[in-house]
């Protein structure tokens, strides 16, 4: 059957800032959509992509009408929900047989609400969509029903139906890997200017899960019992290798905490330096999973850079957010990483529950102290099928507009803040983080490269507008 996976179409103006949206805009690679896209095309059905981070809506429209499938899968994310149910609807407009799914985290954790929703949507993913997918595919292209396929909720007539959920895949060394050539022009899919080295940039996911209990992190296994599950060390490198064949000179691993298991990524570091491959890479870790020896390591393979959740300087928040952290641990991790030579990303959350104005401030004055290389500073969201989202009341009340569920707008407000006291918080933070003396000089002396160059423009750009005004923070909504 021909099949169409589609993002929506949006505009970074819509998620950032649009007198700072040059230093924080990203592109990243679908790795979801495209992780089905080669399920399905493994299977014998055909794929086409249509992805609207370089697409108009009317762009979409017409791509797909001509190519005329006889499937639509669209992504959604929460804030991408009403551009969804859009699309959904125009495409119906057009191809009015044409069979239309959603998937992705807004719809994973609403599930059937989704249908009740849009009534241009015919079926829900409900889980992980590679074996789903292809099974709803091979049922339509049969003329079979849904029934029995596991993972999905879907419409018959004015019913909606909810199959038995999908079990998790436990076999990822079983799955093709994602399907890039779909994507393009690989140079397009940048992550933000201070965040990758060389291009063009590939995304890769080593494991999938976190056995962690943050409030606002989002996990189908709500429960934490299938804990992460690994892909082996012999197949990532084996599709790191595809990466690097296919021309990528950097890659982003996107695992939760890529050192859960301190031993793997040991073995993983080993064995891309025993490989002698040339690349650039960038990780994300929980800082009291790794140590000097293990950052060492990573260093020695190539990593340049690793990204490390602080989100808060005041311990009663960090207990509060259950990051199982301390303070001190933190430090520590910040310390040994660049004591090795890998520069460090920290994110910090303002609004969490129970959260003061007062300990927002000092959760600047501990990322001044820290000194990471960037820091960032964002709203703690409150996304579907979240502990945060479904303890609302418990926590404090949420905003109605679904644009502002992205790390940049304030959707939710503790008990013991308001939201103009949060978006006051983000503006002193980025303020004083990056005016710092210490900071300036850092990032100038570290110039090597255009890109570094670039970076640094950039920035400073960011930064006239941070100290230019109050409304410096605002977006733009409903671009296209």
């Amino acid at each position: 059957m021909k099949c169409a996976l589609i993002i929506p179409a949006w505009e970074p103006e819509e998620i950032f800032p649009t007198k700072t949206a040059a230093s924080q805009v990203n592109y990243w690679q679908p790795l979801g959509t495209l992780s089905v896209a080669a399920s399905l095309q493994k299977a014998g059905h055909e794929v086409d992509f249509f992805n609207g981070s370089f697409l108009s809506h009317a762009e979409i429209l017409d791509a797909v009408k001509t190519c005329a499938p006889g499937f639509i899968g669209l992504y959604s994310t929460t804030f991408g929900w009403p551009k969804a149910k859009k699309t959904a609807q125009d495409l119906k407009n057009i191809l009015p047989d044409v069979f239309i799914t959603v998937g992705g985290p807004y719809p994973i954790a609403l599930q059937e609400q989704c249908l009740e929703d849009c009534k241009w949507v015919d079926a829900v993913v409900c889980g992980e969509g590679e074996i789903t997918a292809v099974a709803m595919v091979d049922n339509l292209a049969d003329g079979k029903s849904l029934y029995g396929i596991k993972g999905i909720a879907f419409r018959e007539g004015i019913k909606i139906i909810k199959n038995q959920p999908q079990p998790l895949i436990s076999e990822l060394d079983s799955l093709p890997f994602p399907a890039r050539e779909l994507l393009g022009e690989a140079d397009s899919y940048i992550p933000a200017p201070a965040t990758y080295k060389r291009k063009p940039v590939a995304v890769v996911m080593t494991s999938r899960g976190c056995n962690r209990k943050c409030i606002y992190c989002f996990q189908i296994d709500k429960s934490r019992k299938s804990g992460i599950r690994y892909r082996s060390v012999d197949n990532v490198m084996a599709e790191i290798e595809l990466c690097l064949h296919q021309g990528y000179r950097e890659i982003k691993f996107i695992d939760e905490t890529i050192a859960e298991d301190y031993d793997r990524a040991m073995q993983l570091a080993g064995e891309i330096k025993a490989r002698g491959l040339d690349f650039t890479w960038f990780a994300s870790a929980c800082v009291n999973q790794v140590d000097k020896p293990l950052l060492k390591a990573f260093k020695d393979a190539g990593c340049w850079a690793i990204l490390m959740g602080a989100e808060s300087g005041v311990q009663k928040n960090l207990n509060t957010l259950r990051k199982g952290i301390a303070l001190s641990q933190i430090r520590k991790a910040v310390h040994d990483a660049q004591q090795v030579g890998i520069k460090v990303f920290t994110p910090f959350l303002f609004g969490i529950p129970g959260e003061t104005f007062a300990e927002g401030l000092q959760t600047i004055e501990f990322a001044c102290e820290l000194n990471p290389d960037v820091a960032n500073f964002h709203c703690l969201t409150p996304f579907p099928g979240t502990e945060l989202y479904e303890n609302l009341a418990k926590y404090g009340t949420v905003v109605d507009d679904l644009a502002e569920y992205t790390y940049q707008g304030a959707a939710f407000i503790p008990q013991t803040m308001t939201r103009d006291e949060i978006m006051t918080l983000r503006r002193i933070a980025f303020k004083k983080f990056y005016s710092r003396p210490r900071f300036l000089v850092r990032r100038i002396a570290g110039i090597s490269s255009l890109n570094d160059l670039h970076v640094a423009v950039t920035g400073l750009k960011s930064l006239f507008w941070l100290w230019a005004g109050e409304g410096v923070l605002k977006r733009k909504v409903n671009c296209r």
